[in-house]
């Protein structure tokens, strides 16, 4: 073996790590969002303790790439999502000052910011290792979609082996959810949504289709059991994106054919549950809950809101024309009780920003982009969202934002050029 051949050996050996690497930080990044215990000091452990960790382990691992042969540098583009996010959260700093829970608020933010310097350290490591590492790029897609199917395998295990933990009781005991009280059904339904758009770019690869199938369905299998109809139709936009690409029409027909197929019975178990039509148009009760809150609450607090992640002067929100709630199921509405009109209008300048991010990607980039980010906004109408309390959907548009927003530099300064050319002669003879 020659000492070139040595060396691509050792390139190859050093990427797989860092690919593992990251999909374990991941892992354990999201897995953080769950709750897996009933003890609290476990659980504050697993949220605080775990997720910190994972957060100082991606900047040394970003350090490493930089050792090994990386340059540290990269370019600024769409600015105005970065910086807007940024501001956004800088308000919801200063709204400590007002808040009607200042303890609370800095947990939020504090949690928020924590998620924030994950992300961009992990694009970073992502950005660095395709870029100084190119001989086996190492897929967002692919990493992310592994994950959703270890955590979906872990629900499919629990549902078996103990259903009283794992399914959540709903419509007074008339029905069950998967999800439990581990985690919220609509959110872990965004999860398996979310984690089958990454895994259908695998099956455009000829290689383990079968697998990449199984782990398809084994997702899906979970996203139904949680009966959550937002991600439901999230997944059915989400396919017929990827559908638009396919140039076999006879495929695509058949695809169309097996959703129409399949259209009845998710309608039947999953859309229109106990309730029918009336509970799917007031949102499963929320329409008077969001009335209330522009009726009663924000009159009281209306340009500068609440204060960071609150809602109300109490804990929770109460009227006598709806049920008492701490948060409002819709981040929107949440950002505009908590931050009023200015932060509203800061988040919505922010999300167009990002939206308008992803028109000059690549096609590739650009459906898998929108296949995180459709199930993550659609969740934000119903549940936590993007701009509500702390949730994994904040992680996943994080992580988008610094998507858009940073790449390699085109250029190298003549330090750059000397330390690539200490590490990585190879790279600059090409």
């Amino acid at each position: 073996m020659t000492s070139r051949d040595r060396h691509h050996q050792n390139v190859d050996l050093f990427t797989n790590r860092i690919k593992w690497t990251l999909f374990l930080l991941l892992l354990i990044m999201v897995g953080g969002y769950f709750t897996w215990s009933e003890n609290i000091i476990i659980t504050r452990l697993i949220k605080v303790v775990g997720r910190l960790g994972v957060t100082f382990f991606i900047i040394y691992l970003h350090s490493i790439i930089v050792t090994k042969g990386a340059v540290p540098a990269f370019r600024l583009k769409n600015p105005w999502s970065p910086l807007l996010y940024f501001s956004y959260l800088l308000l919801g700093f200063i709204s400590i000052l007002w808040s009607t829970d200042p303890g609370y608020s800095l947990l939020q933010w504090f949690m928020d910011v924590e998620s924030l310097v994950f992300t961009f350290y992990y694009v970073r490591c992502l950005m660095l290792m395709n870029t100084y590492f190119p001989g086996n790029k190492i897929s967002f897609y692919t990493i992310m979609g592994n994950i959703v199917f270890v955590l979906s395998f872990i629900f499919v295990v629990g549902m078996i082996t103990a259903p009283d933990t794992f399914f959540r009781l709903v419509e007074g005991g008339e029905d069950k959810r998967l999800g439990g009280y581990i985690m919220n059904p609509n959110e872990l339904g965004m999860l398996s949504g979310l984690g089958i758009s990454c895994l259908i770019f695998d099956l455009y690869d000829k290689k383990n289709r079968l697998w990449t199938v199984l782990k398809i369905l084994i997702i899906g299998g979970v996203l139904i059991m949680t009966k959550s109809r937002s991600s439901l139709v999230g997944l059915l936009l989400i396919v017929f994106f990827h559908v638009r690409r396919l140039d076999n029409k006879l495929l695509i027909y058949g695809i169309y054919l097996a959703v129409a197929a399949a259209l009845p019975l998710a309608i039947q178990k999953v859309i229109m549950r106990k309730g029918g039509i009336d509970d799917v148009l007031s949102m499963t009760g929320r329409m008077p809950f969001w009335k209330a809150l522009i009726n009663e609450g924000l009159p009281r607090e209306p340009l500068l809101g609440f204060g960071f992640m609150r809602i109300d002067y109490k804990d929770t929100f109460e009227s006598i024309h709806t049920y008492a709630g701490h948060m409002t199921h819709n981040t929107f509405m949440q950002v505009l009780m908590n931050l009023g009109f200015i932060g509203l209008g800061l988040a919505l300048t922010q999300l167009f920003f990002t939206i308008r991010g992803f028109v000059n990607e690549s096609i590739d980039k650009k459906l898998m982009l929108l296949g995180i980010f459709i199930p993550v906004l659609i969740n934000s109408f119903t549940e936590f969202g993007i701009f509500g309390e702390t949730n994994y959907g904040i992680l996943f548009y994080q992580l988008l934002i610094f998507f858009i927003s940073i790449e390699a530099p085109q250029r190298l300064t003549p330090a750059e050029k000397i330390h690539l050319n200490n590490k990585r002669p190879d790279l600059l003879a090409k």
